[in-house]
Order: structure tokens, then sequence, then C-alpha cells
């Protein structure tokens, strides 16, 4: 699920999420062919990576604000909203009847 919707984002952003493998593979066919020298490659692919694990943490941040806001609006109780009330419920267990 995690991934199915890493691959949407991603398509809904406009980037593709590509694995360091696949940027490795890619660098070292560059290279290869004589279109990069080593050094060139390993410092692509180290900014290439740097760059994808910050526009991931950017998403990552987005998504969070985005679901916190969704839930804000729908006025769904809390995990604290919920051990207040599960604490709230224990005492009046714990009260004797007045009946």
């Amino acid at each position: 699920m995690k991934d199915l919707l890493k691959k949407g984002l991603a398509l809904g952003l406009g980037f593709a999420i590509v694995s360091k493998e696949q940027i490795e593979k890619t660098m070292d066919e560059l290279v290869k062919k004589g279109e990069l020298s080593a050094n060139e490659s390993k410092d692509l692919v180290d900014e290439l990576i740097k760059k994808g694990e910050e526009q991931q943490s950017e998403i990552n941040t987005k998504l969070k604000e985005q679901v916190q806001q969704i839930l804000n609006e729908l006025n769904l109780p809390n995990k604290a909203d919920i051990e207040r009330l599960e604490n709230r419920i224990a005492q009046l267990e714990k009260e004797p009847s007045q009946e």
C-alpha cells in the first residue's frame, strides 16, 4: 500500500521515484559509453540520491499535514481524547452505584 501511494504521488507530482540501484546502473552505462568519468558518476549519483531523499521528505511532510487537516475537519477523536474517555469510564465503573 505504501509503495502504491509513493508511485501515485510520484506520478501526480511529475517525477519518478528511482532506486539507488537504478541510478547507479544508469551512471555505470554512461561511464562505459565515455559520457561521464567515474568521479563525475559518483558525484552525480550522490547528488541525485540526496535530492530524491529531500523530495521524499518534503512529500512525507506535506502528506502528514494534509492527513492531519482532513482528520481535524472530520472532527474525529484523537488518541488523547479516547484515553481521557477510557479513564473516565474506568473511574465511573469504580464508583458505587447510586440507584
